[in-house]
């Protein structure tokens, strides 16, 4: 599945945007499959790999970034790079996915959205988890 997301996000050409805020809100909340939402992950994506303060990983998550993928993807690519405290943080933001998209908090997803975005969120605890048994004690 990681394989599979990761590999849309690196076909998607990077569109610009003039207010990069703006960008990336739109880039979260857009989970389907279309060219332009693949574009806008992918953009998102880019910033967050680019951002050497990681401020991203301060900013709340809800269903439809649990969904896009993209901060799951990220926290994903990125786990061999964070400390253990970033490790945690984004563990526990993982392990909140499936129960942010359950109980009706998903308006505007499809089932198989919120399927998807659950699942990614466990996988990416996982590999999280395994990070921090490794190299945190």
């Amino acid at each position: 599945m990681i394989a599979a997301l990761a590999t849309c996000f690196e076909l998607a050409g990077c569109a610009g945007a003039p207010d990069p805020a703006f960008a990336q809100q739109r880039g979260l909340k857009c989970v389907d499959d279309s060219n332009v939402c693949i574009s806008q992950r992918k953009m998102v994506f880019d910033s967050y790999m680019a951002d050497k303060s990681r401020a991203w990983m301060k900013q709340p998550a809800g269903p439809h970034e649990y969904a896009s993928g993209v901060r799951l993807m990220a926290y994903s690519k990125m786990r061999k790079d964070l400390s253990c405290e970033q490790l945690a943080h984004a563990k526990e933001e993982a392990d909140r996915g499936p129960a942010s998209l359950s109980g009706g908090s998903y308006v505007g997803l499809t089932t198989a959205q919120v399927a998807r975005g659950a699942m990614l969120a466990r996988e990416v605890s996982r590999e999280l988890a395994n990070e921090m048994a490794r190299r945190c004690r």
